[in-house]
């Protein structure tokens, strides 16, 4: 008889953690129970700190998660810790070590020895592993005490997969004992298996092209389980740094857990790599999913969140077969580091555990002094509360800083001539990153934090070179971060909560209208879905109406200069100039270069009025203080948001 319980079958412990779990209660001999612990896209966050803020945070680090795994291991009999990747990059840390102090050969880096003081099991590649070049990516994972595995990165392609040479082991086949509900152990081997989206030759080509090359993932994994098998093992574990998203299978996805957990072989799969929980209500409605029972296709499955946020947990219930081992129950869940109560604040649900924090203390000392530096001062008010609705300061810092360097780059080159765009996207504007997640620097000294807060990326500068038609529908695909609007209707939903804000390029250089009765032309993912709309109107350069045949440059970035979120005149065949330099230390530069920077927003982009309509928007409460600077919009407070947010309005 299979036993198959869902989450509300564990049995609650005190301050919130499990006593005993039902498999380990029901366990006989012959079968034993096996709980496989995730963290996935770390990003560097070991402390419970904001580096940017410079103030400690309740709702990240992997010490925090640390103290769950610590409990965790405590109540059961056989337990597994395995990471998912994306720990390498994401936060100042992260950037101090590979900008500032670098890693020489037998360098320990500081989530690395966090990840062995835990006592890691196994771990994968995320995307943002290969950020800062190969060289320090494998300087960096020497230090590992676990193995780390990917199988669709390759430096040598060959006729197939299981021909190739990888560029870590493929997959890795871990030999431990269980303990059964009888008290007597027995041998099994578990296959843990890694997979990165492919789309990694286009986000950090510089440093991947000509070097490595990738695989589509599903083709990999139908190449290596077999073989996985052939070599003993029992149980397979897919450590996917790729989203859950669609069940239909394409060539190349980049969320693709969904087709993966359906190969053959494979019989559960941790998931990362879109910083959002499973199982949770979010995925009630996706293909092949069970959002309760926390499986995808009848497989058990978790995301453990971001920064440490959740411990992903599923817990498997094996018995004996022979001289192997099957699966004949499991459930899953997602366990958080903190809460949020009804008044806004965070209560944290578990204390860090010393031993992870003495492990980076060092590290984390220098990251704060590294952030604190003043690189120069600002005689504007620099934050993103209004950055999805109005020309906004924290986006005209980046657009001036690009336009500035890329001019400089472009004397006595073919190009010099031409007139220089800047199109630059907020990063820090709440959504999932919740409402204290936006920029917020005020008047007066610059410091590195600053920077690396109103720039969350390591990307480095790029240039491109565009038509007029393609700055128009450039804009008209930042422009689906809107919903249509209906003139002559009050208080209307603006924002396309589908959208994510870092593909919300505001274009420096032009001037333009944004139309929100028109529908957009693309679908939040850049798909033409309305080739006859026409949002972005009014569309001019120095006075007068663009000229769709007119040759422009644009100053940004290399994820969307590769063809990261899909834009028109950016899709990695248009680039004129790649800079050495991250756009981060362009702003730097730029602010050392001034001394004093003035980025006022000039509502350079603003929306066509329409009579009698209004919208609102959620953003974070601390925007009150800034209302009275926002230009080209009047914006007025409506009450409070969901979540902890607070609600705007605006006529148009």
């Amino acid at each position: 008889m299979t036993l198959r319980l869902s989450r509300r079958s564990f049995i609650a412990g005190s301050a919130g953690l499990l006593a005993v779990h039902p498999f380990s209660a029901h366990a006989s001999a012959g079968q034993a129970h096996l709980r496989l612990m995730e963290t996935t896209d770390l990003h560097v966050h070991v402390f419970p700190y904001d580096y940017y803020a410079d103030k400690p945070r309740d709702t990240v680090g992997l010490a925090r998660t640390a103290s769950i795994i610590g409990d965790i291991r405590a109540e059961a009999t056989n337990a597994l810790l395995l990471d998912n990747g994306d720990f390498l990059q994401g936060n100042p840390m992260g950037d101090y070590i590979a900008y500032e102090r670098g890693m020489k050969e037998g360098d320990m880096h500081p989530v690395i020895a966090a990840m062995n003081a835990v006592g890691f099991d196994a771990s994968t590649l995320g995307n943002h592993e290969f950020n800062y070049g190969l060289d320090f990516l494998m300087k960096s994972l020497a230090g590992a005490d676990f193995p780390v595995v990917s199988a669709n990165v390759v430096k040598e392609r060959d006729s197939t997969p299981t021909a190739d040479t990888t560029l870590v082991k493929p997959y890795t086949i871990i030999e431990r004992s269980l303990t059964d509900g009888a008290g007597e152990t027995h041998p099994i081997k578990i296959g843990l298996i890694g997979f990165v989206p492919p789309q990694i030759m286009n986000w950090d080509r510089r440093h991947l092209e000509g070097n490595v090359q990738t695989r589509d993932i599903l083709e990999a994994a139908r190449a290596y389980v077999p073989q996985m098998k052939e070599e003993g093992a029992e149980i397979i574990i897919a450590l996917s740094h790729s989203g859950i998203g669609s069940a239909d299978e394409t060539e190349m996805m980049e969320n693709a857990s969904v087709p993966l957990a359906a190969v053959p072989g494979i019989d559960a799969i941790l998931t990362g790599h879109s910083h959002l929980v499973f199982p949770s209500a979010t995925y009630q409605d996706y293909a092949a999913v069970d959002a309760e029972a926390g499986t995808i296709h009848g497989k058990p499955a978790t995301m453990g969140g971001f920064w440490g946020s959740h411990l992903g947990l599923v817990d498997l219930m094996l018995e004996r077969d022979g001289n192997s081992w099957r699966i004949t129950g499991h459930s899953s869940e997602a366990r958080p580091i903190s809460k949020r109560n009804e008044d806004r604040s965070i209560t944290a649900l578990v204390e860090s555990d010393p031993t992870v924090l003495d492990s980076v203390q060092q590290a984390h000392d220098e990251t704060l002094a590294y952030v604190r530096r003043a690189v120069g001062k600002t005689d504007a008010n620099l934050h993103s509360y209004f950055a999805l609705v109005a020309d906004d300061p924290s986006v005209q810092i980046v657009s001036n800083a690009q336009t500035w360097y890329i001019k400089e780059m472009l004397q006595g080159t073919e190009y010099e001539a031409l007139p220089v765009l800047s199109a630059a996207a907020p990063f820090k504007a709440g959504g999932r990153g919740g409402p204290e997640y936006y920029t917020d620097v005020p008047k007066g000294d610059v410091a590195i934090k600053n920077v690396s807060d109103l720039y969350l990326y390591p990307n480095t500068a790029r240039a491109v070179l565009v038509t007029g038609a393609e700055v128009k529908d450039w804009l008209e695909r930042s422009a689906g971060m809107f919903n249509q609007v209906t003139p002559g209707e009050a208080d209307q939903p603006l924002i396309n909560d589908d959208f994510p804000s870092y593909n919300f390029d505001v274009m420096d250089g032009v001037t333009y209208q944004i139309d929100l009765s028109q529908p957009s032309k693309f679908d939040p993912k850049g798909v033409l879905i309305n080739p006859d709309a026409n949002r972005i109107v009014d569309l001019q350069f120095d006075g007068q109406p663009v000229d769709p045949n007119q040759k422009f440059i644009i100053a940004t970035n290399n994820y969307r200069a590769s063809g990261g979120g899909d834009f028109p005149g950016a899709k990695g065949d248009s680039i004129v100039f790649e800079g050495p330099d991250t756009n981060r230390d362009v702003i730097v530069r730029y602010i050392v270069e001034n001394g004093t920077i003035s980025p006022k927003a000039d509502a350079n982009w603003t929306f066509k009025p329409l009579d009698g309509a209004s919208v609102l928007f959620d953003t974070g409460p601390k925007a009150e203080d800034y209302v009275d600077e926002v230009k080209g919009v009047t914006v007025a407070p409506a009450g409070e948001g969901d979540d902890g947010f607070a609600r705007f309005r605006i006529q148009l």
